[in-house]
């Protein structure tokens, strides 16, 4: 009886975990034009369009060959896993500066504005080495939203 019980507590503290880990995987769009939709079929009608390539959104639940997802502006709906891909990027929530080296003493190259889409090269305890149109650099983890290793 007591290892019954065991077993059972086990087992859900497995699929509890395995459960809220998924509820923080991130995703990003594969293509330029990913379309939305209401529901996990293309049967549905398309609720929005995406137009920007590799944009992190937040994987919330799955259906079949379909992800729900959760973008940064809080907007979700039904996207087919053709158009997704594991997320190497996140979105600045507020200002930051971009620096040459991961500390807040090296040369700042860039201000980088609230809503950036950055592209994440590697990261370490604190820093990510990112890249956003023209400039690369070394950005802290905090107040992003997105892929952060």
């Amino acid at each position: 009886m007591l290892k019954t019980i065991f077993f059972l507590f086990y087992f859900l503290f497995i699929i509890s975990n395995s459960y809220s880990e998924e509820k923080k995987t991130f995703l990003m769009l594969k293509n330029n034009k990913v379309n939305v939709r209401y529901g996990p079929s293309f049967d549905y009608p398309i609720k929005y369009i995406y137009k920007k390539i590799q944009l992190p959104v937040k994987l919330i639940d799955k259906k079949e060959n379909f992800r729900r997802i959760i973008d940064h502006k809080k907007n979700s709906g039904w996207i087919h896993i053709s158009q997704l891909k594991k997320s190497k990027s996140y979105i600045t929530t507020s200002n930051k500066i971009l620096f040459k080296k991961p500390t807040k003493y090296s040369k700042p190259l860039a201000k980088i504005e609230k809503g950036r889409l950055l592209i994440v090269k590697k990261c370490n305890l604190n820093w990510c080495n990112i890249k956003t149109d023209e400039y690369t650099g070394w950005i802290d983890k905090t107040n992003v939203w997105g892929a952060v290793n």
